[in-house]
């Protein structure tokens, strides 16, 4: 048995790299940046009016001129108009690229226009108000997004903005997330009182579509010739294989001995942790195999704990840790790392984790109370006291 820090040493010295693949930018919502996006043009690309209203020559305004006979409007999206008279102004609308030989906006709000006339109802502006200069946000040639960003709705504003109909981005790894047990029935079925309704299964699939991977699924029954039949074909057609169950010591969990003989190569069975000791970690050449205990929490917790950060370091993301202080005292008997579930909230700009008691790794419904795992680490004391700061893997 091995400690959670060489468990995720080994999880993440076996990385892979699934490639790079071209999609339209429309589509890229979630998923990993793998290029550099460039300003085509100065941003923006003209001196920008900002506010409906009119275009003056401020010096005009600041020797005491307060009327301005309106020469014409500049409609956004149409040529640059230029004012012929300096004591002139021109209308224009937001968007629109400033006149020729102006150099500030006064809102309408501010302004009368009467016969021709705009006569301006305040007494301070200031010079180049209003105007968004050509170039301020990024000079052509800058670096506007990095690669590895991950695409939010945010950098698609920008893509678009550059020209990037098609953007190269991480491929996704082709994944199956694999139930095993007799005792699980559909989500639609009436379980009779041995049974249970799969749901381990869907957790996984919702965890991954977090990460915008697309996943498929399968059940396969306590049958050893069963499943070596199956896992055989998912490995030859799959990157990863995530389990749910059969990984533990009971007289039907196949699963070890199975990849043994279909020549998964074993990198750990059994992690010091709470929940989720029995944790399998192995891999052929072309697939990465997950095997997480079939208590709910061990799965969820093994995902998230596991699964995450092998996906991200894959695709070339570094993700930051974060801590939280614990707001009770908590006792833990046994020499495991401890991954405790926990309730969040912020208090004077520090990240406060409230200790949520369940009824141990078979209690689904408790994740529904809390919102992260923080991980009291592998040591012999028995007390972490209130105050102290550990790691968080939040879930919600």
């Amino acid at each position: 048995m091995i400690s959670v820090k060489e468990a995720k040493k080994i999880v993440l010295n076996s990385t892979k790299d699934f490639g790079v693949e071209e999609i339209p930018f429309i589509k890229s919502v979630g998923r990993i940046l793998k290029e550099e996006i460039f300003a085509d043009r100065d941003f923006p690309p003209f001196n920008r009016v900002s506010m409906d209203g009119i275009a003056i020559n401020f010096i005009h305004f600041k020797n005491g001129q307060r009327n301005f006979k309106v020469e014409g409007i500049q409609a956004a999206g149409s040529q640059q108009l230029s004012m012929q008279n300096a004591k002139n102004c021109i209308e224009v609308m937001t968007g629109a690229v400033l006149p020729n030989n102006t150099d500030t906006v006064i809102r309408y709000e501010d302004v009368t226009i009467e016969n021709g006339i705009a006569t301006i109802n305040i007494d301070a502006i200031n010079d180049k108000q209003n105007v968004h200069a050509k170039g301020k946000d990024g000079k052509v040639g800058d670096l506007l997004i990095k690669q590895n960003t991950k695409i939010s709705t945010a950098e698609i504003g920008v893509l678009a903005t550059v020209g990037k109909s098609l953007v190269k981005v991480a491929k996704l790894p082709k994944v199956m997330i694999v139930s095993t047990g007799d005792e699980l029935v559909g989500v639609n079925e009436i379980p009779l009182e041995h049974q249970i309704r799969r749901s381990n299964v869907f957790t996984l699939v919702s965890l991954l579509e977090r990460l915008n991977i697309p996943s498929e699924t399968a059940h396969i029954t306590d049958d050893k010739p069963i499943l070596k039949s199956k896992i055989k074909s998912f490995l030859q057609e799959y990157d990863v294989l995530l389990f749910s169950g059969a990984v533990s010591k009971g007289k039907y969990d196949f699963l070890p001995e199975v990849f043994d003989e279909l020549g998964v190569k074993k990198l750990f069975h059994k992690v010091t942790q709470r929940p989720g000791k029995p944790f399998f970690y192995g891999q052929t050449d072309t697939c990465n195999v997950f095997g997480f205990p079939g208590n709910p929490i061990s799965t969820f917790v093994n995902c998230l704990a596991y699964f995450y950060p092998w996906y991200y370091k894959s695709v070339g993301v570094e993700l930051e840790e974060e801590t939280a202080i614990l707001n009770a005292d908590v006792t833990f008997k046994p020499n495991l790392t401890y991954f405790l579930q926990v309730k969040l909230n912020s208090r004077f700009g520090h990240l406060i984790a409230t200790p949520i008691k369940g009824n141990g790794s078979g209690d689904l419904a408790s994740l529904v109370n809390t919102d992260a795992f923080i991980q009291l680490p592998k040591t012999d004391k028995l007390e972490f006291k209130k105050g102290e700061v550990f790691s968080i893997i939040r879930y919600r």
